[in-house]
């Protein structure tokens, strides 16, 4: 089998080719098209260039002591799926010496170089410009552009800085860690850029003045949203490159669509995906698996997606089932489909062990990360040291996909669930994951090296390319393509540009509480405006769950309810119950997580919600289709909108709950879950329409009385038992049933 060559730039790899206006060119006759090629600055030892890159969008790249190589690690697509800037490497028609002065336009935005300062304008439509941001100046304070460098090595440390107002709100930032953030407006905050279990900082944000900034550098720092300055530190870099696009304030759609336009579009997932997925820590033997599709197909419930997780496997690093406990797992595939119609979908850890089949032969290729002080042990689990796979280096990526395709996908198990790749560890912010007695202590984690670099210089993307390892493998035997996916990988983490994977990712191992089926609702719409709406949870929460509790079952059936109206249904948990541990296997918890498990009375309403989300699979279908055409979100918050709300504007800067822990699911359903013990009642902040929902003679209609709310702007207490999740739609339903939209 043949894997596709890696480009340089190993991001660049995967590029999309969808059915969109030819780079270059944006489809419309008024664009201001650039004026320039590019700008250098030349500062001494340091250079800056600034290039026009994508609709309404300019690149800019700093560094020292040489130029950009160009072949840096970068998330863009080069050409863009449109606009300007496509394949044109450092190219510039001006050059300003240190204090110099130049301009570009792309569009509706402008850079402005004045003696040595770079700035960024929105051009109105009647000529005049707004200021956005810019490199941060004052009478006594350290250079917006911040280098520090030993030479040891080319790369360097660096502090870029750039100018905020105290009242403006930042919105994205990637998925917040579970569980006490829930924040929206991620102003005033201090975001560390290090991926572990739940936390997957994106560095890029939304300002509500109208512009997008993205910083394509996959290293560790931090991202700093004060008052009056928002800054990038990044432990180790070659190159600081980041972009910026604009569009009127409110707009985010527009925003979505043209960084979408640089850095890739989500193919449309299979329809199969969009249904029920049902899974739990953990189904240990195939036995257990073909029983749970004969009680599936027996109870006449659909399940589209059956998951066997961790531990499958003999030892870490074998990725092939342990054949003890799993014998058949081609003809267990068959009969699961056979009975239920689902697919299925297995867990793979990156984590390789000493007694592994694959330990000896991938420490030959090299084909394992390494330490820079060591034999390269990045973590330990189960009582063993584990090393990490490399899925940096191509060749590591070839030989796992070539392990997963013989232990699974040829034998019928097609989907992929990438566990702990979070990076540097075994996915936790600590050394020691799963040993809880030591997992405590205060270690540095490991200096893990990749074939791309080292963790604080390429560290993020570490998740990202074990994503593209299964979609090489995908593009090679399926039909799976930029445009549509025949089968899908989970992730627990990811990058920018993730989303032009036939992937999804899911917000990690989080606590089973009301108040954490809430948060969860902000990370998923801080992700969703990072660019990433192929997004999910743990139905029920991952630990602390007791199925035989009444407490326990209320939580799963209100949890359940919200994952109707998500963008993949999934239950996942590790349940606590009155059922001891199987002692013959690791981990072997037989607590139950299926529809059935939680009471005669909630079984009715958990089949109820099942049966709707069915329904809802042409409105969940149609809601992909858009996002792959034009980045259209999918999990909206209510600022997406309905900006012009003084109350949904002002609730969102002070994260007010009551707003927050609301979202849009498309542009039709209002979802407001229910997050406290026994309620049964939910207040529930209706959002004034604005112009184009009263032309259209919208208004808001209770899901499931169908009363008419008008046309919101205030505040409403509806019924909310356990088998209404208070949901309120625009339109017609039929429309929404039928995804006529």
């Amino acid at each position: 089998m043949k894997l596709p060559a890696v480009m340089h730039g190993v991001f660049s790899v995967l590029t999309l080719c969808l059915g969109v206006s030819a780079a270059g060119d944006t489809g419309d006759n008024n664009y201001f098209q650039p004026n320039s090629t590019g700008i250098k600055l030349q500062n001494g030892f340091e250079r800056v260039f600034i290039q026009p890159f994508g609709p309404h969008g300019i690149r800019v790249r700093a560094s020292v002591m040489r130029d950009p190589s160009g072949t840096e690690s970068s998330a863009f697509i080069d050409p863009p799926l449109d606009g300007p800037g496509g394949h044109a490497g450092l190219a510039h028609d001006q050059t300003v010496p240190f204090h110099g002065s130049a301009t570009l336009r792309n569009g509706n935005l402008a850079a402005e170089l004045s003696t040595g300062v770079l700035t960024f304008f929105r051009v109105e439509p009647n000529g005049s410009r707004t200021l956005l941001t810019q490199e941060y100046t004052d009478t006594k304070v350290l250079p917006a552009r911040y280098y520090r460098q030993d030479f040891r090595s080319s790369s360097f440390a660096a502090e870029f800085s750039f100018t905020s107002e105290p009242d403006e709100q930042i919105y994205g930032a990637g998925q917040q860690a579970c569980c006490k953030d829930n924040s929206v407006n991620k102003k005033g905050q201090v975001i560390d850029l290090i991926n572990y279990n739940s936390h997957v900082p994106l560095p890029v944000y939304m300002s509500n003045k109208g512009y997008l900034q993205f910083f394509n550098m996959p290293g560790q720092g931090k991202l700093e949203f004060s008052p009056l300055r928002t800054r990038l530190a990044v432990d180790e870099a070659t190159v600081v490159d980041y972009y910026v696009t604009t569009a009127q304030p409110g707009d985010y759609d527009a925003l979505q669509e043209q960084f979408t336009a640089v850095t890739g579009r989500q193919p449309t997932p299979p329809d199969f995906i969009l249904g029920y997925q049902q899974s739990k820590l953990r189904y240990y033997n195939q036995t257990q698996i073909l029983d749970l599709a004969q009680r599936f197909h027996d109870e006449q419930v659909n399940v589209s997606l059956i998951v066997v997780d961790f531990f499958a496997w003999k030892f870490q690093g074998d990725w092939s089932f342990n054949p003890e406990f799993w014998p058949d797992p081609e003809g267990m595939a068959a009969r699961v489909n056979e009975l239920t119609g689902a697919e299925m979908m297995v867990s793979l850890w990156p984590s390789v062990e000493d007694l592994s089949v694959n330990y000896i032969p991938m420490q030959m290729e090299g084909l394992l990360a390494t330490t820079r002080d060591g034999p390269g042990v990045q973590d330990s689990f189960a009582g063993v040291y584990t090393r990490l796979i490399d899925s940096t280096n191509p060749a590591a990526r070839e030989f796992l996909w070539k392990r997963l395709n013989d232990s699974y996908f040829s034998k019928g198990i097609h989907n992929f669930w990438i566990d702990q790749a979070d990076g540097g560890t075994l996915g936790e912010p600590f050394e020691n994951n799963g040993q809880d007695a030591i997992n405590s202590l205060p270690y540095a984690r490991s200096f893990a090296q990749y074939f791309l670099g080292t963790q604080e210089k390429v560290g993020k993307i570490y998740p990202w390319l074990h994503q593209q390892a299964i979609e090489e493998g995908f593009r090679n035997l399926t039909s799976s393509s930029s445009t549509s996916c025949e089968f899908m990988s989970l992730t627990r983490s990811t990058f920018v540009g993730g989303q032009r994977f036939c992937s999804y990712l899911w917000s990690g191992d989080t606590s089973s509480r009301f108040d954490v089926l809430l948060q969860q609702v902000t990370a998923g719409v801080s992700v969703a405006a990072s660019g990433i709406s192929s997004w999910t949870l743990d139905i029920g929460g991952f630990s602390g769950l007791n199925v035989d509790t009444d407490s326990g079952k209320e939580l799963f059936v209100r949890w359940l309810a919200m994952g109707v109206f998500l963008p993949y249904m999934r239950v996942h948990g590790d349940r606590d119950c009155n059922i001891p541990l199987d002692p013959s296997q690791f981990l072997a918890n037989q607590c139950p997580n299926e529809p059935w498990s939680y009471g005669e009375e909630n079984f009715v309403i958990i089949k109820k919600y099942i049966a709707l989300r069915y329904q809802l699979i042409p409105y969940v279908k149609r809601l992909f289709e858009m996002l792959h055409a034009s980045g259209r979100t999918i999990m909206r918050p209510l600022y997406y909108d309905f900006s012009s709300d003084p109350r949904v504007v002002n609730g969102t800067a002070n994260n007010d709950p009551l707003i927050v822990h609301q979202y849009m699911f498309g542009s039709r359903l209002l979802v407001a879950p229910v997050g406290n013990e026994g309620a049964t009642k939910k207040e529930v902040y209706l959002p004034r329409l604005p112009d184009d929902g009263a032309r259209q003679n919208f208004t808001w209609t209770h899901w499931w009385t169908e009363k008419d709310l008008g046309r919101g702007g205030e505040l409403v207490t509806v019924d909310a038992p356990l088998d209404q999740i208070p949901v309120f739609f625009l339109g017609e339903k039929s429309d929404i049933l039928s995804g006529n939209i």
